[in-house]
């Protein structure tokens, strides 16, 4: 399974690189795709599981669009599962540069195919703003609104963000707030025991030098059903997570950037409150970044 994953994933790549290849116009673009390897510990429904995605980034004049699909399969048991998981998501952003300081946003999700989850064709929409108060300062307010079959949700992000240098090391460092509240969780048994609302916060740091560069992010607070990575991750299934950790190293080679991540979570699966469920994630990245037009 996890050598098709790979194979697929690099067919999706050259196929949308050629696609990118033909745009004429385009300032600049790139393309990326990645997989994850995913274990977890003392979850009483997934024993692991796979991901692929592919997404092109693609920049003309003032307006900015990014796109990924991702197709994710676990292994499940059986019961209480009655078939292993399978999901496609699709994920778009458009940005509008107003000024150089002032960027407007739109992003969308939805959960294309899920074949046990509830949240089968959920989908979630986003707008939000980022502002550069100055060369090294910015912030941004997004807010999300989450569809779900038989509940809804409402997501609030604020995110800091600083730039710095020390000697030939450029830093960059963010602080992010979430607060989300769910609307209607009492009309199924699948939300019944999540709460009402919640709060996270995070702090992330990026630093690089040359051609490398290292991040390291955590997440503390309860939080379900949650939009992440800026409307690129959509916590679908019913898990209540309270804590994540992060690390990546990356590597610039050419016109291609390699970078791996270890993601460590930690949650409750609900509705059955199984406890202390711990997930681990490898997540290997290819990004191909074509020359500006």
């Amino acid at each position: 399974m996890r050598n098709s994953l790979i194979q697929k994933a690099l067919l999706s790549l050259l196929f949308v690189s050629n696609l990118l290849a033909i745009e004429t116009e385009t300032i600049h673009s790139s393309l990326s795709t990645y997989v994850e390897l995913k274990d977890y510990t003392n979850s009483k429904q997934k024993k692991d599981g796979e991901a692929i995605a592919i997404g092109a980034d693609i920049h003309h004049k003032k307006s900015s669009y990014k796109f990924l699909y991702e197709y994710a399969h676990a292994n499940t048991y059986q019961p209480p599962l009655q078939s292993d998981l399978k999901v496609d998501k699709l994920f778009l952003k458009y940005g509008y540069h107003f000024t150089p300081a002032l960027c407007f946003h739109l992003n969308y999700i939805n959960v294309l195919n899920d074949n046990i989850a509830l949240t089968s064709h959920a989908q979630s929409y986003a707008a939000g703003i980022s502002y550069n108060i100055s060369k090294a300062f910015n912030i941004e307010l997004s807010e999300f609104y989450s569809d779900f079959n038989d509940f809804t949700s409402w997501q609030s992000d604020l995110k800091l963000s600083y730039k710095f240098h020390l000697n030939e090391i450029g830093f960059k460092a963010s602080l992010i707030g979430k607060y989300i509240s769910l609307d209607d969780k009492e009309q199924n048994s699948f939300t019944k025991n999540a709460q009402d609302s919640y709060f996270t916060s995070g702090v992330k740091l990026h630093l690089h030098k040359n051609s490398y560069h290292m991040g390291v992010g955590a997440y503390f607070g309860k939080r379900a059903f949650a939009v992440m990575n800026d409307g690129f991750k959509l916590q679908h299934h019913a898990m209540e997570f309270d804590r994540t950790y992060a690390i990546g190293i990356g590597k610039n080679i050419a016109n291609f950037v390699l970078r791996y991540q270890y993601i460590y979570q930690r949650a409750i699966e609900l509705p059955i409150n199984n406890t202390n469920v711990k997930m681990q994630v490898s997540r290997f990245i290819l990004n191909y970044k074509f020359a500006a037009q």
